[in-house]
């Protein structure tokens, strides 16, 4: 039955179409780029042509990632690389630039290639080809179909119960119902209770909302996952989004981001 699953998931992984955006400041370039993308692999979706990191930056708080991010390193208003400092991208990345000398920057922000201007429509297709054979590795290495299947054979999911954080010179366990949301500050992550003691705890929020139960705690945006218990008060927000008011309250405004508020707005309703 094991061998059916995995045949049957990596058919439906097939004829996914590929989501791609391209940040590109050379209009030409970047129509070209689309062009042959498109004729290399018919099925793509070019989710969006960007021309600079602020624009970047907005797309990326605004929408989910793409499948495969193209991108010129000298943009408009600075280095491409100042993206990767400022949110996570987790896609991966092939770089279309005109310079050679930041190959190694390149491949730790992770680039699976790295072509030069001209582009050539072969190396370009290698790359894709390659891009590929990197989804394919990435999910077998990963353990991403093995945990599919795990979860199918299982008829529920145990969610983690507790943390153990540091309080002082001492640990201290905070029960998951006690947890209001967790947070990131500065890169680093914050759980908060509801009685509004705060912890630094050492996972990232894409572990956390990994083996915390999903009907009670929800992913706004990028820097907050909340329990629904902490939700005080929402508003209706500018782009369908919503504005949410905690309790206890956020330091800044909290506000779940647009390509998050439909499966929010139903996480909400179940």
């Amino acid at each position: 039955m094991e061998t059916k699953f995995i045949k049957i998931i990596s058919v439906l992984l097939i004829f996914d179409a590929m989501r791609t955006l391209i940040i590109e400041d050379e209009a030409p370039a970047a129509r070209r780029l689309a062009k042959l993308i498109q004729e290399i692999e018919p099925e793509a979706i070019i989710e969006g042509t960007l021309d600079s990191v602020s624009s970047a930056l907005r797309w990326f708080d605004q929408h989910r990632l793409p499948d495969l991010l193209f991108l010129d390193i000298n943009l408009g208003d600075g280095l491409s690389f100042e993206i990767f400092e400022k949110t996570e991208i987790f896609c991966p990345v092939i770089f279309i630039t005109a310079y050679d000398e930041y190959a190694i920057k390149a491949f730790k922000v992770n680039s699976i290639d790295y072509l030069l201007k001209p582009l050539k429509e072969m190396e370009l297709r290698k790359s894709l080809e390659k891009y590929k054979r990197f989804q394919h590795n990435h999910l077998l290495q990963s353990g991403n179909l093995r945990a599919v299947l795990e979860h199918m054979k299982k008829p529920e999911k145990e969610w983690k119960q507790r943390f153990v954080v540091h309080f002082g010179d001492k640990l201290k366990s905070v029960e998951s119902s006690a947890i209001a949301y967790f947070m990131i500050i500065e890169k680093n992550t914050f759980l908060v209770t509801h009685q509004n003691d705060s912890f630094g705890i050492n996972y990232s929020l894409d572990q956390i909302i990994e083996f915390i139960d999903p009907s009670l705690f929800f992913r706004v945006n990028r820097k907050y996952i909340v329990s629904f218990d902490s939700i005080k008060n929402m508003w209706s927000y500018s782009r369908s989004r919503v504005k949410l008011q905690l309790d206890p309250p956020a330091s800044e405004d909290v506000i779940v981001s647009t390509d998050r508020s439909s499966a929010f707005k139903e996480w909400l309703d179940q």
